[in-house]
């Protein structure tokens, strides 16, 4: 499982303050935890950045690789920044992102072509991002991967995100998201890469459980054959469960049911609730979380404690 890098995030205050006063120290620090925390790609999401994205990406470009060598995924919807930011990358880059909306799958694919980078493809279209696994697996092989090898990015640079909204409101989208990932992996050989923002599952989530959200989700995409996600470095505890279920270290109750819900998930059952020990806190807490995230239980703030 590859981390993609997520703090460096204009709409985070301390980032927006940062590039606005071009403070190279603060977005090197930013850069140098986040690879020494196990980052192996950095994500720069600069927001629209209409005006001034040309200046700001390869400033931000030109920053970061002054003190970590790890390559970059340029995030914005400003194309020109893009190729302003791509110009200035010495390793292989990732453009993020394409989508199946008609103006931005013509031109932001020729640009990833152009500079041989990777490319992030989103499956929605104009009209929004589908419900169900199936319309979301269509627009991927209606649109997005026929795109791709039309201007000539091989499926390995080819990164298909399936899209992860809100537990809070947005629960009926978390399967479908997770089984995108198991038909794009079917359907293709070889197969196209696949990456999701993994806290969007989480946002707008009470703080204290942000975390669990997103670990106990992560388990379930890998367990689909996700291959990236842009996700935070620094969570010791997201770590450790990427850990566990690479060694299927299974020395701990926890452990062994971190490796449960990844088999259940792998063969599309559910998972054994006879094999939860509902006494232990951390395993209920788990075990909650999965009933959030395969919509049996309707989100509430307060859900692990009910």
């Amino acid at each position: 499982m590859i981390i993609i890098g997520e703090s460096i995030h204009i709409i985070a205050p301390k980032v927006r303050k940062a590039i606005e006063e071009r403070d190279t120290e603060t977005i090197q620090k930013m850069a140098l935890e986040q690879v020494e925390g196990g980052a192996q790609i950095l994500d720069l999401n600069i927001g629209p950045q209409k005006k001034r994205g040309v200046e700001i990406m390869p400033w931000l470009v030109d920053t970061i690789q002054d003190v970590v060598d790890v390559r970059l995924s340029l995030d914005t919807t400003n194309l020109a920044a893009i190729e302003a930011g791509l110009k200035r990358c010495k390793r292989k880059a990732i453009v993020n992102s394409t989508s199946g909306e008609a103006e931005r799958l013509e031109k932001v694919p020729l640009v990833a072509a152009k500079y041989g980078a990777g490319l992030v493809a989103l499956t929605m279209a104009k009209s929004g991002i589908p419900i169900t696994a199936e319309e979301r697996v269509g627009i991927a092989l209606e649109f997005l991967i026929p795109r791709a090898m039309e201007v000539g990015i091989p499926m390995e640079d080819l990164y298909v995100d399936p899209l992860a909204l809100t537990v809070a409101g947005c629960q009926e989208y978390a399967v479908p998201s997770i089984e995108t990932v198991r038909y794009l992996k079917q359907a293709f050989d070889p197969a196209p890469m696949t990456t999701i923002g993994l806290s969007n599952i989480s946002n707008t989530v009470p703080d204290e459980n942000r975390s669990l959200i997103d670990r106990i989700y992560l388990v379930m995409l890998m367990a689909t054959g996700l291959d990236t996600a842009i996700a935070n470095p620094l969570d010791k505890e997201l770590k450790e469960v990427i850990r566990i279920l690479g060694e299927r270290d299974t020395g701990t109750p926890v452990g062994q049911l971190l490796v449960n819900l990844y088999d259940a998930t792998a063969s599309m059952e559910e998972l054994d609730p006879e094999l939860v020990d509902m006494n232990d806190p951390a395993q209920a807490d788990i075990y909650k979380t999965v009933r959030i995230l395969t919509n049996q239980v309707i989100y509430a703030d307060s859900y692990l404690r009910m």
